[in-house]
């Protein structure tokens, strides 16, 4: 479990990138969005131990992560969205750091290297970029940590391995696992996420359970906005106009991209 309460942060010689900010978050896939430069990746680094708030409360399965505890970080693995890799095969990378994670699974990271297309003969440092991403991320769902925490994960991933990815993602996740996503692609992920987290100005704009948005919002593609009242979003589409209304009776497929769009220009009636 993530409990952070009024935590705040900067760079030096910046303004702050957050101002009290609040949040908490359980288990299952968490997007956490927000535009280029809203501070995903800041966030995650904080959550990681790798940088400490200036001010606030934060404490992640009972541990504070800057005091950087080794059975803290021995439950913890962030894939960042830049990375270098040593000049050595997959096997010996594999042999050498899966001694760090006592959960680590071999017989899974060897399931998830098939769907990827991996050998573990390869040079790390020979790959493309989209296979040392695919690398990190079976790494990262081997080691079976109780929090994983993936930056950008689909960037450098042609379209075939982003689906690839959410196949894997969702059939990798145990129960009580927590796996956040940070990402301003919205659409790689809105099919395989159980709860968002918006980042906006230094605070959260919006979180709630998928579910919860389904119930409460309905989404729709039509020709006019003529015949619709309560409308609390809308684009224009080649189909006429993408829109959010309230949800009445059954629940609409969620269109990820227009919530969030809506949530940023602070378009939707948020309760």
């Amino acid at each position: 479990m993530i409990v952070s309460k009024s935590i705040s942060f900067n760079y030096k010689r910046k303004k702050s990138l957050f101002t009290e900010l609040s949040i908490s978050v359980n288990s299952g896939i968490v997007g956490l969005l927000g535009k280029n430069g809203a501070g995903k990746s800041t966030l995650l680094k904080i959550f990681a131990g790798l940088l400490k708030p200036k001010n606030g409360e934060l404490t992640i399965n009972g541990y504070i992560p800057f005091e950087r505890d080794p059975n803290y970080l021995a439950d913890v693995y962030m894939v960042p969205e830049e990375f270098v890799l040593p000049s050595v095969t997959i096997s010996y990378y594999v042999k050498a750091y899966k001694l760090f994670y006592p959960r680590f699974d071999e017989e899974k990271l060897n399931r998830i290297f098939d769907e990827f297309e991996l050998q573990k003969s390869e040079y790390l440092h020979k790959l493309s970029h989209g296979q040392r991403k695919k690398f990190l991320i079976a790494f990262a769902l081997a080691s079976n940590c109780k929090i994983l925490m993936l930056d950008e994960p689909t960037n450098g991933l042609d379209i075939p391995s982003k689906s690839l990815f959410r196949k894997i993602l969702v059939g990798s996740v145990s129960e009580g696992q927590l796996i956040l996503i940070s990402t301003h692609q919205v659409k790689d992920v809105d099919t395989i996420l159980d709860e968002i987290v918006v980042i906006e100005q230094g605070s959260i704009a919006f979180q709630k359970r998928m579910e919860e948005v389904g119930q409460q919002y309905s989404f729709q593609t039509v020709p006019s906005l003529n015949a619709l009242e309560n409308v609390q979003y809308h684009e224009k589409s080649p189909m006429g106009y993408r829109v959010i209304v309230p949800a009445i009776d059954s629940e609409s497929a969620i269109d990820l991209e227009l919530l969030f769009n809506a949530i940023i220009n602070k378009s939707l009636n948020i309760n």
